[in-house]
Formats: C-alpha cells, structure tokens, sequence
C-alpha cells in the first residue's frame, strides 16, 4: 500500500505561516495607535518611542570618542565633496560623505541621505563602485544626494552597516558572498537582542549628533531622505528622533503584511516583536503631524502599490486626522520600478525646512 501525501493546498494548516498569518491583527496589538486628542497622542508618542527604541535594540553600545576628522575633499564645480570617517561606538567607525552646496550660506540647512542596498553610498554622491567620478545620474538611486545638495542643502550621507566599506569580510566563510553581509550582520545582533536595524539607528543619532557640533549648520531644519533600505532607516529614525523636521521616504512605506511579511525580503528589514506595534499606518504615528512624502512606484514589486495606499490613507484617516494634518502625509504615486522619483521630493524638502 502506497503511503498517503498530504497536499498543503488541501491542508493549509500544514503550512507554519498559515498559522502565523491568523495570528496577523494589528488591530489587537497593544501599542497600536488608538489616540482620539492630541495630548492622548503626544502621551502615546513618548511611551511608545522608547518601547520601539528598546525593541529595536543597541541602545547601550560602548561610547565613541570625539573623534570626526576630514579624509578628502573634492571641488565638485557647484558644491564641495568632503569625505569624513569617525567612530560611532567604540568598536564602530563609520565613513561618510558630506556635500557643501557652494549657492548656499551658512547656517546650512541639513539633509542626511540613506542610500539602499547596492554597492554603498558612492552610488548617492556620484561615484562609481570603484570610485570613479559620474556626472550623470544612474541606477535605481539616481544620484539624490547630489541632487539634494544642488536643491542648497548641506547633505551628510553615510556608508551605511554592511554596505561598500563597511562590509563584513565573509571571504573565510565557505559559501558567502559580499552582498550577504546584512544577513549575517542581522543574525549576529540577535544574538545579543539586537537587529542591524538597531546599529544603523545608532550611526544615525551619531551622525545628528556630530552635525550639531558644527557651528555651520542648522540643526533646527534637519530633514531626511531615504530609499528601500535607507527608506526603512528613514521612516524608523524620523520616528524615533523627534529633531526631525521632514522626511522623504521612497520604495518603503508599505503595510508590513503585504511588503516586509508578504515576500522575500534581506533580514536586515526584520525587527523581532514588531507586532505589537502594529502596522506602519500606527508606528507613523510616531512621526506625526511632521510632514513626510512617500514615494511609490506602480511597477514596485517588493513595495506593492496597493499596500502603500491603504498605508498611506489609513496614516491619514487615523493618525494625521488627530492633529487635523492629514495633508502633511503627502504621496508621490510615479510610473516606474523600485527606484527614487524626485518628482515631488526635492520641493518638498525646500518647502518644509
């Protein structure tokens, strides 16, 4: 007698996600946006942030020394490339470029620019993989540091965990790659109850904090741009650091259930526990009623369209909607890929800081 198969299409509680995937209810969770006033949400915003901060990890990290010093500088014709290099913990250094925008006056108002996974932050600044100059834009990150810079912002971009020269060397591990770092990275920090997400915030509090130092810059008008991973840094550093102003957040917010939990993703998108926060229309919470633009892509696989527009309306209709801000969650739904757009983005920016 032949053994009898069971087919998971028949028996879907076969599958674990099955299981896991019932057990999906933001509506239940309890850290959840409920605010109906804005002094409930101003209470819910400083008891969540440092519940989110805690969940995300690395918030005791050995401290840095004072230490940024300049490494190379570049007369780019209409702005100045400065490449920096500093210690953002004590076993962490941290490269970084900084552009100067030469039409513009100090105090200098800041960007910070996350580039996505690629081959790092040469490839925001107009720089090829091996360091060679680019005038014109390329790739899906379309060279926005540099555009940020020419719209007159003083913009600081830095090599993000795990990305170009801040790679982990997996050279002695059979069967890895260079662009597994953040896997690795990822697993290594869940040993200690972290998540690389937790190391980049950090760099990024670093960054913020190194650029109030400068007596050049105007920490007052700090905004934030960001696509696909340097998006995920964007929309959870906004959150978590009240100094923002305003924030660009393309290929990124999307409901988790159909975009981070709905497909293939690198585990440095992952954060342990996140459920009880619920969804990202709740957690944008934390950044509200700070204006922000979304950008989406309709042929945006890994961020679907429809994803990001229940996100974005429900951010409106529940969250914005208690400060009477619903216009400050601002959208650009552009024809193309995963890819920044800028259509919107730049006057945004300008307009806000």
């Amino acid at each position: 007698m032949a053994s009898t198969v069971l087919n998971a299409n028949d028996f879907p509680e076969l599958q674990p996600t099955h299981g896991l995937a019932a057990l999906y209810q933001p509506e239940n969770a309890p850290y959840r946006f409920q605010a109906q006033t804005m002094e409930e949400a101003l209470l819910w915003q400083d008891e969540v942030r440092v519940r989110l901060r805690e969940k995300i990890g690395f918030n005791d990290l050995p401290p840095a020394p004072n230490d940024a010093r300049l490494v190379e500088e570049i007369d780019k014709g209409d702005y100045i490339r400065q490449k920096w290099l500093m210690h953002t913990w004590e076993h962490a250094l941290m490269s970084f470029y900084v552009l100067v925008p030469k039409q513009a006056q100090p105090p200098y108002t800041p960007v910070l620019a996350f580039h996505g996974h690629g081959y790092g932050v040469k490839d925001i600044v107009g720089l090829w993989e091996n360091g060679g100059e680019r005038d014109n834009p390329d790739g899906y990150h379309k060279d926005f540091a540099v555009t940020l810079c020419r719209a007159g912002f003083l913009v600081a971009a830095p090599e993000i965990s795990c990305f170009g020269e801040r790679q982990t060397d997996l050279s002695q591990i059979n069967g890895f790659s260079s662009w597994q770092t953040c896997a690795y990275t990822a697993r290594f920090a869940s040993y200690f109850g972290g998540t690389a997400l937790g190391l980049r915030i950090h760099d990024a509090f670093s960054l913020t904090k190194y650029l109030g130092s400068r007596s050049d810059i105007d920490l007052q008008k700090l905004g934030v741009m960001g696509i696909s991973g340097g998006g995920m840094l964007t929309f959870f550093y906004t959150a978590l650091d009240p100094k923002v102003r305003a924030a660009v957040i393309s290929g990124y917010y999307c409901n988790f259930r159909q975009s981070i939990y709905g497909m293939h993703h690198c585990e440095c998108n992952y954060v342990p526990g996140l459920a009880d926060f619920g969804e990202i229309y709740d957690l944008v919470g934390l950044i509200a009623p700070r204006p922000i633009l979304v950008e989406s892509g309709d042929h945006d696989d890994i961020f679907p369209r429809n994803g990001v527009e229940e996100a974005v309306n429900k951010g409106r209709e529940n969250v914005y909607s208690v400060w009477g801000k619903q216009k400050h969650l601002e959208v650009d739904y552009f024809t193309g890929r995963h890819q920044i757009s800028g259509d919107k983005a730049y006057s945004f920016l300008v307009k806000h800081l």
